[in-house]
């Protein structure tokens, strides 16, 4: 049995990766308890086997006087992110505070003691904006980082840090690049709740642009199962892995499925002026991971998942409210 600093434990993934692992392993879980974390995402067992402790990752020297667990785990998997493009427009600093400043206090806290890995849960938005290169290009994990927002800009800042950090102090890291997230209890804020949201309540769905923007998406629950198993192996020690499914949709195409399961007219469109600076393509070469999980990992399509929910109207269990 290890024992786990999450960190970001109550977010949407964070909170997957400790349901998913707190009954094999003794986890801790740090969470600034944002609008974004909800305690109610845990499970019975997560709750009951998990040590849950309210904090900043910044104050992470501070808060191990209180709670000595902070200074015992063995691996620390760092979720705790501002993650939502919007805010960090409104609000670059306070992201960076976050996403770069929290990771690198996380860096220095943790590379003078003895853990077995630091995990970094990163974004393909790193990569930039496929639509700016060649048609048809996928960024593999040795592709130059193309930030184009102050969340992307971050994340690829705290990378950066890490893979310094492992390069001075011999820490040993993983770094995970996954694309985007769906599954239960996410915050409405995100395209596919919010678009249920609005379905629900009989509003209008807001489209930025002309919705053509395209993206990857995996279930919470495979990107999470696919993290446990790279932490735990030592083949994929001191390295880095885009996460993808290989289900790459516009978002134009999101809404489509859901005209195909149900009514037509309770689908209200309003395109809206366009995010600034707005990436229209992410594309990931997870050929790396292929290798390591092997080509029949069986994947939950986002169709399949939408389908579910329209069809047993259990839109609900989609959005974090």
């Amino acid at each position: 049995m290890a024992k786990i600093l999450v960190t970001g434990g109550l977010g949407f993934i964070g909170s997957e990766f400790v349901n998913a692992n707190c009954e094999k392993h003794d986890i801790v879980v740090l969470d600034l308890f944002t609008y974004a974390a909800d305690i109610n995402r845990l499970s019975i067992a997560a709750v009951e086997n998990s040590t849950i402790i309210e904090g900043d990752i910044n104050d992470i020297e501070h808060l191990s006087m209180e709670h000595p667990d902070l200074c015992e785990v063995d691996y620390v998997v760092n979720f705790a992110a501002e993650s939502h493009v919007d805010n960090s427009i409104k609000d670059g600093q306070g992201t960076y505070k976050s996403n770069l400043n929290g990771t690198i206090a996380l860096l220095n806290f943790y590379k003078d003691l003895d853990i077995t890995k630091f995990v970094q849960i990163s974004t393909d938005e790193v990569y930039g904006d496929m639509a700016d290169l060649r048609p048809g290009s996928h960024a593999d994990e040795t592709f130059n980082l193309r930030p184009s927002s102050p969340y992307s800009a971050s994340k690829a800042a705290a990378d950066l840090a890490v893979l310094a950090y492992a390069r001075t102090y011999d820490l040993p890291f993983l770094i995970t690049r996954s694309c985007n997230n769906f599954g239960p209890k996410q915050n409405p804020e995100k395209l596919i709740p919010m678009m249920f949201k609005k379905i629900r309540e009989g509003k209008t769905i807001p489209i930025y642009g002309d919705g053509q923007q395209r993206r990857e998406w995996i279930h919470v629950n495979d990107n999470v199962e696919i993290i446990s198993r790279l932490m735990f192996s030592e083949e994929a020690n001191d390295q880095i892995f885009n996460i993808g499914s290989g289900f790459s949709y516009k978002n134009l195409q999101i809404i489509e499925m859901v005209r195909r399961y149900m009514d037509y007219k309770k689908m209200k469109l309003d395109f809206v002026k366009d995010r600034l600076g707005h990436d229209v393509v992410y594309a990931l070469n997870c050929d790396k991971l292929a290798e390591f999980i092997g080509d029949d990992f069986p994947f939950l399509p986002l169709e399949t998942f939408i389908h579910s929910m329209v069809t047993s109207h259990n839109f609900n269990s989609v959005m974090n409210e």
